[in-house]
This record gives structure tokens, C-alpha cells and sequence, in this order.
């Protein structure tokens, strides 16, 4: 089952730590060709020589794009097909919180998540769609049970990810008949620097809710992304897949 991906090419937006870096570095082992976008070029230098370090032989880079700007996404994605001459898999993660009660939230705040979590989608979807379209592909959005379920204090966030499942809905439906797939992962609380900030009752408050007594890892969202990428999806578009540990049942 090694090497399913191989001599693809993948997007991994927000691809320069936690879940994204996770997809990005198993992308690599599986044999795909991955770039990965990022704000912050130190950030993206780091995790392209810690998947080197993993995978010798393996093909990653990475570009800096902030794909919450339309004419920035546009560029590096002509860049980036100038440079592979095919994209064939897109993971959307980039993404960011601005935690805050409604009654709190500045605009500010709500418009940079609902950017950098959903308009992002529409513009790196938008960049690709016409060239997926002649060849087939895969696009793999990762939303959040938060977009399921809502949470205090996270109404930007949930009516971004929730934008998400929607986009994700809607396009599959639009590219099916071009053999382009459309799915999401919705995680649940993963263990990465999002979750490591919180103190430990909260930490035992949201291990409570979750059936199997833990957090998950982001190996596990990134096993997930594998198996919608490879060809063992196929016959899969429109879904909405909760990686979550049982929370939304």
C-alpha cells in the first residue's frame, strides 16, 4: 500500500507545522511531490528540512503565499505549475482563531478569520479549478467539529469552518462529472500548539467530552488526508469526515 501518491503533485496550505505539516510529511513518504505555503518563510525553511530529515528522498518545498489574498494565491499557484506542470491534490488548512464573545468580537477580528479560514478556500479553489477540471483530481478542506457543533466564544471560527462544509458540499457537486473530489476532515481537538496553550482543567474539561479519553494526534488527520488523496477515495466526494475520537456522534 506504499507510494499511492507517487508522481503526484500536492498543495498543503498552512503546511509548515502541526496538522498541515503532518499531511505534508506523509504526502512525502507516500511518493507525492508536495509544496507547502506558509506566511512565514523561516517557518516553511524548518519544516521542509525537518521532512527532508524524515524522507531523504523525498520531494518537498515550500513557497511563501498569504492565500487569504486573491492575486497572491493566483501568482503562486501559476508558479507553482510553472515549476511541477501539474497540480493534483489540495489541501486547504490553513488557519487561524481569534477567540472572543460575540458581544466582545471586534470586526477586526472576525473578518481576519473568516479570510484566512474560508476565503482561502475560494481562492486557492478558484487558482486551480479549471486545470483540475482537464486532468481530475483531489480537494481535501480541513474543518473543525467546531463548524458541526459550535463552541463559546468561537462564532467567528465555527461560521468559518461550518463555510467550509459548505464550499466543500457544493463543489463537489459542481466537479464530480470532471472527476474532481471534494471532501473534508473535520478534527477534533488535536494535539498541537493550539491545544498545548490550554491550562490543564481545561484540558481534563475537553477530555471529558471525548468518548475515546483523549486527544487526537496529527498523524491521525494525516492518515485520513492519505486515504482521500490516494486512489482508495474514488468513489467518495461531498463528505464531511470527523477524525474527533467520537465527540460528534
Amino acid at each position: 500500500m506504499k507510494h499511492l501518491l507517487k508522481e503526484k503533485v500536492a498543495i498543503v496550505t498552512g503546511g509548515t507545522a502541526g496538522i498541515g505539516k503532518a499531511i505534508a510529511l506523509k504526502f512525502v513518504e507516500e511518493g507525492a511531490k508536495v509544496v507547502i505555503l506558509g506566511t512565514r518563510p523561516e517557518n516553511g525553511q524548518t519544516a521542509v528540512e525537518e521532512i527532508k530529515q524524515a524522507v531523504p528522498d523525498g520531494m518537498i518545498q515550500f513557497y511563501a503565499a498569504d492565500v487569504s489574498k486573491t492575486a497572491e494565491t493566483d501568482q503562486v499557484f501559476q508558479q507553482i505549475l510553472k515549476d511541477f506542470g501539474q497540480i493534483d491534490i489540495l489541501v486547504n488548512n490553513a488557519g487561524i482563531t481569534a477567540d472572543q464573545l460575540l458581544m466582545r468580537m471586534n470586526e477586526e477580528d472576525w473578518d481576519r478569520v473568516i479570510n484566512v479560514n474560508l476565503k482561502s478556500c475560494y481562492n486557492t479553489c478558484h487558482a486551480i479549478v479549471r486545470h483540475m477540471m482537464k486532468r481530475g483530481g483531489k480537494i481535501i478542506n480541513i474543518t473543525s467539529v467546531v463548524g458541526l457543533m459550535g463552541n463559546i466564544g468561537q462564532v467567528n471560527y465555527a461560521a468559518s469552518k461550518a463555510g467550509m462544509i459548505g464550499l466543500t458540499k457544493a463543489l463537489a457537486k459542481e466537479l464530480a462529472s470532471r472527476k474532481v473530489l471534494v471532501n473534508a476532515i473535520a478534527p477534533g481537538f488535536i494535539q498541537t500548539k493550539m491545544t498545548e496553550g490550554l491550562v490543564d482543567a481545561q484540558k481534563e474539561a475537553l477530555i471529558k467530552s471525548i468518548p475515546l479519553g483523549r486527544f487526537g494526534q496529527p498523524e491521525e488527520i494525516a492518515n485520513m488526508a492519505w486515504f482521500l488523496a490516494s486512489p482508495l477515495s474514488d468513489y467518495i466526494t461531498g463528505q464531511i469526515l470527523t477524525v474527533d475520537g467520537g465527540m460528534v456522534i
